[in-house]
């Protein structure tokens, strides 16, 4: 079992937003044309296609901090520490009184980024751990969640 205590910030969503957004091939796609169009903007001294381009690259981006920022600054549940306690019955998330539980065979997949581990718990939400967070237990968490979820829902690096 291991348990620790974390206080989700708009860095941390900001992470797992872009970590879910470009896992999606549209996304990427639109990325690579934005891209395109800046070089051919650029090199065809088309600049009004340059700036599209720019503005496609940057708009995702853009729009993922501003969403974070202001998810992490109105949502009650960012504004406490949440207490994460992982066994083998599963992932349990309390904050306060409320506690839920979520069974590892529930689980969607792991995976992981520089800043975080991310186990998703549903198409479009996950529970994050942050790492700088987790500190000396980094380790101990990825260990139980390999050790719980099938291997290949569990692509995380250490």
């Amino acid at each position: 079992m291991v348990e620790c205590e974390v206080k989700i910030g708009a860095a941390d969503l900001y992470d797992y937003n872009l970590k879910y957004t470009y896992g999606k091939f549209i996304n990427i796609l639109a990325e690579v044309a934005g891209l395109v169009a800046v070089v051919y903007g650029i090199k065809a001294a088309n600049y009004p296609l340059a700036v599209i381009g720019a503005v496609v690259v940057a708009y995702l981006p853009v729009t993922l901090w501003l969403r974070s920022a202001q998810t992490a600054a109105l949502l009650p549940a960012f504004k406490k520490p949440l207490h994460y306690r992982l066994d083998d019955d599963g992932l349990t998330v309390s904050q306060g009184e409320e506690s839920q539980t979520i069974k590892w065979e529930d689980c969607l997949k792991a995976v992981s980024t520089s800043r975080s581990i991310l186990v998703f718990t549903s198409k479009t939400g996950a529970t994050i751990f942050p790492r700088a967070q987790l500190g000396d237990k980094t380790t101990l968490v990825i260990q139980c969640i390999s050790r719980n979820m099938s291997p290949d829902r569990v692509n995380i690096k250490c």
